[in-house]
């Protein structure tokens, strides 16, 4: 199972991100956050399939959704992909949505 830690602007992303993780966040999925988070931290991920990928990427495009009623179009970074999600990103050249680490932000 997933688990969201938010910490200031980031949110911690902890465990599994597998389809049936996906099922059950989805109708959901505007609530995971505070409105203020920036960046969704990888890192603890330890396994995410192509269902987890493809919500992690509706997760980064929904700020920006949001965002574009008042002109300031952004979108969350998704950072410091785990080995195990770095595979996956490669696999399918996602390498444009991800950022490798956190360091940016220092």
């Amino acid at each position: 199972m997933i688990k969201f830690e938010q910490q200031g602007n980031t949110c911690l992303l902890q465990g599994r991100l597998t389809q049936d993780e996906v099922t059950q966040l989805w109708p959901n999925r505007h609530q995971l956050f505070t409105e203020s988070t920036q960046v969704l931290d990888l890192s603890a991920l330890n396994y995410v399939d192509s269902a987890g990928i493809a919500m992690l990427l509706a997760l980064k495009k929904g700020l920006a959704k949001q965002k574009s009623a008042s002109n300031e179009v952004n979108s969350r970074l998704l950072v410091n992909p785990s080995t195990q999600l770095t595979s996956m990103i490669e696999l399918y050249d996602l390498d444009a949505f991800f950022t490798e680490n956190s360091s940016v932000f220092d």
